[in-house]
């Protein structure tokens, strides 16, 4: 059975973690992914994280797989000309520059849809295509920061941290997969392509939802708790006497069986925590007896109790502890992968698994221009001399192909 997305070309002119994350997402499924570099330095995460061997790094490496990888010079009129016929072969083109960027080069999405009314053109950016904060510069920090993301994550009492990972881009991403899929549907009906808009900035109010719904309605601004939430109590990390441990009270008849667990059937009927809402009032009170009754005991002992009874509990596990975690390799959720230049690489698998067409890692992130020459003349059936030309003149980069 061919995979969902086997039969969808895009044209990926993305870069850094937004676009990517995207794109990836979309090759996971068979999506024949075109990686369209500059040619030079390329992508700028081509220089981000950890070195591994052949030049090559973690970052670009666990997150370019499954792409073909090709090098045109876009500011050269023989450059914009390929890139034209490779969008007219494409389901689908995606770009994260600075809104209006592409417009300049004359590579935006109307004159992509004169060529091809049926395109599907993403562009995923850090406050939308249109607005006031429009041309503003926005990597992630940036947008965690003015959407309010920072200002709610953290320790109490502080002014707010950045989420431990780039949520802000990885929100975007797959916001812009769910555009890019929902725009082909439309498409398969239709015919007609349209403009997919995603706006970091509204990624993360998406996931502020709760946050901002409670704030209308009682008007108090959220501030950073830790790992407590507002809206359910207890539902945090505690201290036992060995390891951390999350508990998720999460409903009245939870807090009920809570309760005799950890020895204060009392609790139960105390007026202070009768209900949720009385729970959340009485927070601290609650907190810090809870707190004292948990530290008698270790993680291991508590664990099984909870289990046993069906309370929500987990551990704190570090990301060495994740990569041992016995449902972690069950699941199969790391995949092995010789590359070409790193070696042997692990790296997280796909993370939507469908019973019929599953996803999977097929190929390793390409080298800078690796694919130019077969992807010019398998898709718009260049000539060797013809592509030879084309890099003699540096409008395209990349080894040439095979003979």
């Amino acid at each position: 059975m061919k995979m969902p997305l086997e039969d969808v070309t895009v044209l990926d002119l993305s870069h850094a973690l937004a676009g990517p994350h995207c794109s990836t997402l979309l090759a996971d499924f068979g999506a024949q992914v075109i990686k369209l570099e500059t040619p030079g330095a390329g992508d700028i995460a081509r220089a981000w994280g950890v070195p591994l061997q052949g030049g090559e790094n973690t970052y670009f490496v666990g997150l370019h797989r499954n792409k073909q990888g090709i090098a045109i010079d876009l500011k050269s009129a023989q450059g914009k000309e390929l890139f034209f016929r490779l969008a007219e072969k494409a389901d689908v083109v995606l770009e994260n520059f600075r809104p209006g960027a592409l417009e300049k080069l004359g590579l935006g999405y109307e004159a992509v849809k004169a060529r091809n009314p049926g395109i599907v053109y993403c562009s995923v950016s850090g406050f939308g295509q249109d607005g006031p904060y429009r041309d503003r510069a926005a990597l992630d920090l940036i947008v965690q920061a003015e959407s309010g993301m920072i200002s709610v994550t953290g320790a109490e009492g502080t002014h707010g941290s950045r989420c431990g990972v780039s949520v802000a881009d990885l929100t975007a991403g797959m916001y812009a997969a769910f555009g890019i899929l929902l725009a082909l549907r439309v498409k398969e009906r239709t015919g007609e392509g349209q403009r997919v808009d995603v706006s970091m900035l509204e990624g993360q109010m998406s996931l502020l939802n709760v946050m901002i719904s409670a704030y209308l309605a009682d008007h108090e601004v959220p501030a950073p708790m830790g790992t407590a939430y507002k809206a359910l109590l207890p539902y945090q990390t505690f201290q036992t006497q060995s390891r951390d441990i999350a508990i998720a009270v999460g409903s009245q008849k939870l807090w009920k069986i809570f309760c005799p667990l950890i020895g204060r059937p009392d609790l139960t009927d105390d007026p202070r925590f009768a209900t949720n809402a009385r729970r959340i009032q009485h927070r601290k009170e609650l907190i810090d007896i809870v707190q004292q009754v948990l530290l008698t005991r270790t993680y291991e002992q508590w664990e099984p109790v909870f289990l046993a009874a069906g309370v929500p509990v987990g551990a704190i596990n570090n990301i060495a502890q994740l990569l041992e975690h016995p449902q972690v390799k069950a699941r199969g959720a790391m995949v092995d992968m010789i590359h070409p230049r790193a070696g042997p690489v692990k790296m997280v698998g796909v993370p939507v698994k469908l019973s019929g067409t599953p996803g999977a890692v097929r190929t390793p992130s390409p080298a800078l221009g690796e694919h130019s020459a077969q992807t010019l003349r398998t898709l718009l059936g260049l000539s060797a001399d013809e592509i030879r030309r084309l890099m003699e003149a540096g409008v395209v980069h990349g080894p040439p192909e095979a003979e």
